[in-house]
């Protein structure tokens, strides 16, 4: 488990973010990397077990940029709960044309992509074992 507390000076807003690597079965539904806040306005991130750190920090760093930008543009966590657990398709609900979150989905997943390269991983050697979890 990783947290983060940072105080940012000058505009003394405060990020407090709570970070688990869990089994793959504890997810709230099936998805490798979920977010949400908590009344407090914590920020907690749940990354599924992949059996590599790897893998798992490069879920972990598309879920927080995500939220950066879901953030940035006032998509809460509540909208994408609300069509994430509604959706019935088969890939990925935030690639869906109607998603809230498609262009933060698509950019989280650019970068995911460049660490992917910058780390010497095959994308289709990642993305197995991203899909084999469901």
């Amino acid at each position: 488990m990783l947290r983060i507390h940072a105080h940012s000076g000058s505009n003394d807003m405060s990020l407090n973010i709570c970070i688990k690597t869990i089994p793959h079965s504890e997810q709230r539904y099936d998805t490798c990397g979920d977010y949400w806040r908590d009344p407090d306005g914590t920020l907690q991130v749940r990354i599924s077990d992949m059996g590599d750190a790897r893998y798992e920090a490069m879920v972990m760093i598309h879920e927080l940029a995500e939220q950066m930008l879901c953030d940035a543009r006032g998509i809460t966590c509540q909208q994408i709960d609300d069509f994430d657990f509604a959706y019935k398709g088969d890939g990925e609900p935030g690639f869906e044309p109607d998603s809230p979150y498609q262009n933060e989905h698509t950019i989280a997943t650019g970068i995911e992509m460049m660490l992917c390269a910058a780390l010497g991983i095959k994308w289709a050697d990642y993305d197995k074992v991203v899909t084999e979890l469901k």
